[in-house]
């Protein structure tokens, strides 16, 4: 984490001070349920909430006690007697550290998880926002790079607004499948420890007890969770990639909100460069790379070894900051982002109604014509206007016009019904339709 792309409450999840404080809660509340059993004295419990709930931890003091012990755990919990006294001899009975470790780095990736389900939500808001402005905003569609067919802008973010919504459904399942927690100790066999005191820790702290724990909760689940992580990243990938193509100047159909007093390049004052969608670009990538560290770590040896640990004391905070911080940024980029609609037209237009092409080729077809000849009939009008595109960068000779001046195509097609195939509102007819699927509205 570094803090140029970070904000404050994601940090703020992963710091040792809100560890620590999970650390203590974990413990806490299985004194509780301990004392329940009758396993130690009431009274200690409650102390050990009144003195450790009120204090405020010395990460110094843990620090320095972690140099001797080598075992941050225990490091915790000898700074925790310090604090308590003498009943903090109750503290971990029949615990183990992977049980206090496991089960914090999870309550960590729930409120992380909450944070990022806001963060998606306002993403959503917007992007559905600029949908409905530019329902009806013309453009061209583009496959290879190439021009296609006609869509609209809104649909474009239509596409968006669909991705992330399922993005969303799948972090709410990353959620549910990260919400568990472990307290069954040594090799998770309960030995030392009433599986009644995992069902208590984990209620108290919004989680699931895991069904299973050996002495780790299995890695499978963070291998889905950070998998979940990579794939919204490439959404956000997808889209920004989008939004930088556009705003080349030979494009420039769209482009990033320049603010007064911005400055595009050190070099060249002329310049506003898409830096936002390529930083996000690049923050995706490093959300991504904690994906395949996370699958590797389901390997663990036997019940439980920690080659896992320095990995997830990384990706945890880095890769849910990032995107944290990424999926704002976007939201900013979409809410902000200026559209010009009569550029989008200019460029549709250089082409000489090219493509209108797919519309003639089966018009000719329901006339009669062979797929085969109707196809030759009108690539060889559209490579005339390809050719003075290519020479001029602007077509200068004209499909329509080419159409109507051959005498094949003439054959099966009048003016009139060859002028019909030229409708730009016969592409956008079922906008409507897609964007009722989309958001569910009329």
């Amino acid at each position: 984490m570094i803090p140029r792309y970070s904000r404050q409450d994601m940090v703020d999840i992963w710091s040792p001070e809100s560890k620590f404080r999970i650390w203590f809660e974990i413990e806490a509340h299985a004194c509780d349920a301990l004392a329940e059993l009758g396993v130690i004295p009431q009274d200690a419990a409650k102390t050990i909430w009144e003195k450790g709930g009120s204090a405020t931890f010395d990460i110094d003091r843990i620090d320095e006690i972690e140099r001797e012990t080598k075992h941050d755990v225990i490091a915790f919990l000898t700074h925790l007697a310090e604090i308590v006294g003498p009943d903090a001899r109750f503290v971990h009975q029949g615990m183990t550290s992977s049980d206090v470790l496991d089960t914090c780095f999870n309550v960590q990736l729930v409120k992380a998880t909450d944070l990022l389900l806001e963060d998606m939500d306002k993403l959503l808001e917007a992007i559905k926002r600029r949908a409905y402005e530019h329902k009806d905003t013309v453009t061209i569609g583009r496959s290879h790079g190439i021009h296609a067919e006609p869509v609209t802008f809104g649909l474009k973010m239509a596409q968006a607004y669909a991705e992330f919504d399922r993005c969303k459904a799948r972090l709410q399942n990353a959620r549910e499948e990260i919400a568990t927690g472990a307290i069954s100790g040594a090799v998770g066999t309960f030995a030392n420890i009433d599986p009644r005191v995992e069902e208590h820790v984990a209620k108290a702290l919004g989680l699931q007890a895991e069904p299973v724990s050996t002495q780790v909760i299995p890695r499978d689940r963070h291998a889905m969770y950070f998998a979940t992580l990579g794939v919204i990243a490439s959404s956000i990938e997808r889209l920004a990639t989008e939004i930088r193509h556009l705003q080349r100047t030979e494009v420039l159909e769209a482009e990033e909100f320049f603010s007064k007093g911005q400055k595009g390049s050190s070099a060249m004052p002329h310049k506003r460069n898409p830096v936002l969608t390529e930083n996000l670009t690049g923050l995706a990538r490093l959300v991504r790379m904690s994906t395949v560290p996370a699958m590797e770590n389901v390997a663990l040896w036997h019940e439980r070894d920690i080659s896992h640990s320095s990995v997830e004391r990384m990706i945890g905070p880095d890769t849910t900051v990032t995107l944290d911080f990424a999926l704002a940024r976007l939201t900013g980029v979409i809410d902000k982002l200026v559209v010009y609609p009569e550029r989008m037209m200019g460029n549709m237009d250089r082409l000489g109604g090219l493509v209108h092409s797919q519309r003639i080729l089966l018009a000719l077809t329901q006339a009669g014509s062979s797929r085969e000849d109707a196809y030759r009939l009108v690539q060889r009008n559209a490579m005339k206007v390809w050719d003075s595109y290519q020479v001029a960068g602007s077509a200068s000779v004209d499909f329509l016009t080419e159409l109507l001046n051959d005498e094949d195509v003439r054959n099966y097609l009048s003016e009139e019904e060859i002028r019909d195939r030229f409708d730009l509102g016969y592409h956008t007819k079922n906008v409507d339709v897609i964007f009722e699927r989309v958001f569910g509205e009329s």
